[in-house]
């Protein structure tokens, strides 16, 4: 009875230097265990003890060594409640006792303070100091103690472990206000979730949009291919698990979301057995919620940057595309502008002319092959059924894995409802483009379209006014102009004015229908003749003019007489012509007016004498004129 007496003493100084000596330094729970585990072996020589603490109704053991599904998932507490309704030492039940972590255990201990859910169930091997001290009236006043000790301790390092995460919470939140670095911000939602659960596995996985934004590891959202649960937490914004058998892993999903949207999914994977508690959940939705708020701020503060960029990049192109440029220049410019505003490994622009789809030359060389037409044929059939763009993020789900651009936008140009053309780039990874991008490609091809389309009809105007309606050879003023230029730079070259004999005997005859067709057949055969060497042009009614830079005054004679032999050959009804050519020494340094006087003159003079054959200019002619 003293014996008792002085050993329950001493036990209650143990445990009183244990509660206030230690206390203060106790981190985890297997410091101040270890501490227990001592004491009994002190007092009553038990060397084999295991201590199962309540974590979120699961008792998991501590200071002994099991199996990682045991060390995770642990034992239902509810499990152990039909034992001690006798008391609050019993034997070790069979479903322990068969585990090889608790073999040679043979009693179980329950700590418990008043009604609450009990803090731990004690495994122990039973002594002769234990049996024999169990027994005496002693027993619940020790009970009482080692359970109120066993209680403070518990309750200290719970305290202690919550403020600790809550400080690297605070801490991380302070740092969250003080970056707009999307980078810096999931670096360290990263850290402090493997700090915290450096057993577990955790994964970033974030919407496409924030993909594009971070160099960190994460995995982008893919409804596709996600798990329900996943999508689960990304649509409702709520927590959710799931006991996933095919990964072999318990999976916890924190939405992280801010005020405006949801993000993207932090999600942590234990074992498959693991029951996650109601404090590590709530610690992890306020690490996602935190995170999905710097997120947006970061988001938001780099969206307003693009904004004005995107901005003056639409002013930018706006204002040179007003410049009057040419269709290519135009083309050209919107090339480089979408090269460096999207980062594609493949452009191009397709005009639409009739039926048809043309290439242009501002776009690469993809598109210049039979790989590259897959995708135009795709867009162009597109289309045709709608003047909606296209923005896909994964092509090769539409026409197979052998793809091997996968990230495609498409924007048609759009002028009065109807569809001129269109843009196209794109990118070997799939989710390349963000929304984003689209929309700002949207905003530059629609301002560029009607620019596009009013340099079209330049061009048209311009070719109507560069080229006689009738016969498509150049006109008058154009031949002027050409050969002004050519002037300036040409040391010799070849200047030929030709009429049709008897025109008017022909429009009297057959009529002005066959007398137009006759002239189209002349215009062709120049065309053929002269071919890129110079310009043909209608100079009037039924004359025409050849223009020939850089021809020897030798090759100007045989090309002349070729034109003038030629053309009773190929006109039908048949018809000759007569000729006057300047070139050699009369062409040189002379103003154009002066050399169409000339031509003219050696015209006339042909015609007087005898028709259908050239006549070369010299100073003789006019002396007869």
């Amino acid at each position: 009875m003293i014996e008792h007496r002085h050993t329950l003493n001493a036990i209650k100084s143990d445990l009183l230097e244990i509660c206030f000596n230690t206390v203060e330094n106790l981190n985890s729970h297997s410091e101040y265990l270890m501490l227990l585990q001592n004491c009994l072996l002190k007092h009553f020589d038990i060397n084999q003890c295991c201590f199962l603490l309540n974590e979120g109704e699961t008792c998991k053991p501590y200071n002994i060594d099991v199996s990682l599904e045991l060390k995770f998932s642990g034992i239902p507490c509810m499990m152990f409640e039909p034992y001690f309704y006798s008391g609050s030492i019993v034997t070790i039940p069979s479903f322990l006792a068969e585990k090889v972590e608790f073999n040679g255990l043979t009693h179980m201990l329950l700590i418990k303070v008043g009604n609450n859910t009990p803090i731990s169930v004690v495994l122990l091997k039973a002594t002769e100091k234990w049996t024999d001290f169990c027994q005496s009236e002693f027993f619940e006043d020790f009970l009482n103690h080692f359970t109120k000790a066993m209680n403070l301790l518990y309750k200290n390092v719970e305290i202690r472990f919550n403020e600790n995460q809550y400080r690297k919470l605070y801490n991380m939140t302070d740092l969250f206000h003080s970056t707009m670095d999307i980078d810096v911000i999931l670096k360290n939602v990263l850290t402090i979730i493997q700090e915290n659960f450096p057993n577990f596995d955790v994964e970033l996985i974030l919407s496409n949009d924030q993909d594009r934004q971070t160099k960190v590891r994460i995995k982008p959202f893919d409804y596709l291919s996600e798990r329900p649960s996943t999508i689960e937490a990304f649509v409702s914004g709520k927590i959710t698990t799931e006991q996933a058998s095919d990964l072999n892993s318990s999976l916890l999903n924190a939405p992280i979301k801010g005020r405006q949207a949801i993000y993207g999914i932090l999600q942590v994977s234990a074992p498959i057995s693991y029951v996650y508690s109601k404090a590590q959940k709530e610690f992890i939705e306020i690490l996602a919620h935190s995170s999905g708020n710097a997120l947006e701020n970061a988001k938001l503060y780099h969206q307003s940057h693009r904004l004005i960029s995107d901005l003056q990049l639409i002013n930018e192109t706006t204002s040179r595309l007003n410049m009057k440029l040419d269709i290519n220049e135009m083309l050209l410019f919107l090339q480089k502008q979408l090269m460096k505003s999207f980062q594609p490994m493949e452009l191009c622009f397709v005009l639409k002319e009739g039926s048809q789809c043309k290439v242009t030359n501002a776009s690469t060389q993809l598109f210049k092959t039979e790989e590259g037409m897959l995708y135009i044929s795709h867009v162009s059939n597109h289309f045709e059924e709608t003047q909606d763009p296209l923005f896909i993020a994964d092509f090769s789900r539409i026409k197979g894995p052998n793809v091997e651009y996968k990230s495609m936008m498409a924007i048609p140009m759009i002028v009065e409802q109807r569809i001129t053309g269109f843009s196209l780039v794109l990118h070997k990874d799939s989710y390349f483009f963000s929304f984003d991008s689209f929309k700002l490609m949207q905003s530059l091809i629609h301002h560029s379209s009607l620019a596009i389309a009013n340099s079209t009809l330049r061009n048209q105007l311009q070719e109507m006014v560069d080229h006689d309606h009738l016969t498509k050879l150049y006109a008058r003023s154009y031949l002027d102009e050409y050969v002004e230029s050519a002037l300036k730079n040409d040391d010799c070259g070849m200047f030929l004015l030709l009429d049709i004999d008897n025109f008017k005997r022909v429009n009297d005859t057959y009529g002005h229908q066959v007398g137009d067709e006759i002239l189209v057949q002349i215009a062709d055969q120049l065309r053929v003749l002269v071919g890129t060497r110079g310009i043909c042009a209608r100079w009037g009614g039924e004359e025409m003019a050849v223009y020939v830079p850089k021809i020897s005054p030798e090759e100007a004679i045989i090309l002349s007489n070729r034109i003038v032999e030629v053309i009773p050959e190929v006109t039908n009804p048949r018809v000759t012509i007569s000729a006057g050519l300047v070139t050699g020494d009369e062409y040189q340094k002379q103003e154009f007016q002066t050399i169409f006087l000339e031509a003219d003159t050696a015209l006339y003079y042909a015609k007087k004498n005898g028709k259908n054959q050239v006549c070369i200019f010299n100073e003789a002619m006019l002396l007869h004129s």
